[in-house]
């Protein structure tokens, strides 16, 4: 007997609720089943994201490296800078949005050139930096990037300013920061390493530069991990000079 000739010889009422529970089963299940599918296809997708943007920082550091026998200038440069952390990322800065936290940044960064270009004022630059985080929370940070230092603006000859530009790197930290820690109480000790930087010297003498950067660490909008977490910030100020 097939189920709708077994459902009419049912009285009305209890017709209906055989019928609608006959129905809802397969329904629910195909609803659940979507939903998995849904989730199963968004887990890939950030897994492939993760993957390529693996394969891209290898193949720019590669890149930088072997760019290294057409550098110019292979001075190293060694400076100091301090910075206070704020609580948003660097766009939210530099938009006026940003409240300062009492967590401090002391840092030695060293700048070694990879490569110049003959015809641009552009130059690449391996830059690396280590820092004591105090305050709020105590943490040793290693953290280094290839930059990208822009010259060449029209002022030039009055004050040599550079703007630096580091979106890739590795940053490491001694420990979990409780400033990093998303909704779920989850943090990185690993992290990508991002800075922004205004320099500027004496024209025609380069040998010491004042600088200020934004220092970010974050998860590249959650291609790293899903925490949640926006990372530290920290604007700081510092100098930086040729041995």
């Amino acid at each position: 007997m097939s189920v709708s000739s077994w459902m009419d010889k049912l009285p009305g009422r209890a017709r209906g609720l055989a019928w609608a529970k006959h129905v809802s089963k397969p329904q629910t299940h195909g609803i659940l089943c979507t939903v998995r599918l849904d989730f199963l296809s968004v887990s890939v997708s950030m897994l492939w994201l993760r993957l390529q943007l693996g394969k891209l920082t290898v193949l720019f550091a590669v890149w930088v490296f072997s760019l290294g026998a057409h550098a110019q200038d292979d001075t190293w440069k060694w400076g100091v800078y301090a910075g206070k952390y704020y609580d948003t990322e660097p766009a939210g800065f530099v938009n006026g949005r940003a409240d300062f936290k009492e967590q401090y940044l002391l840092a030695v960064t060293a700048t070694k050139p990879v490569w110049t270009s003959k015809s641009w004022p552009i130059a690449i630059e391996w830059d690396f930096m280590v820092g004591q985080q105090g305050g709020l929370a105590s943490l040793t940070e290693i953290a280094g990037a290839p930059a990208l230092r822009i010259s060449g603006f029209p002022w030039h000859e009055v004050l040599r300013t550079d703007l630096r530009l580091a979106p890739l790197g590795v940053s490491y930290t001694s420990g979990v920061s409780p400033l990093e820690l998303g909704a779920g109480g989850n943090g990185s000790q690993w992290l990508n390493f991002l800075f922004i930087e205004l320099a500027v010297s004496l024209p025609r003498q380069d040998r010491l530069e004042l600088f200020a950067r934004l220092h970010h660490r974050c998860s590249i909008y959650d291609l790293i991990n899903n925490y949640g977490a926006n990372g530290q910030d920290f604007f700081a100020l510092g100098f930086r000079t040729r041995y």
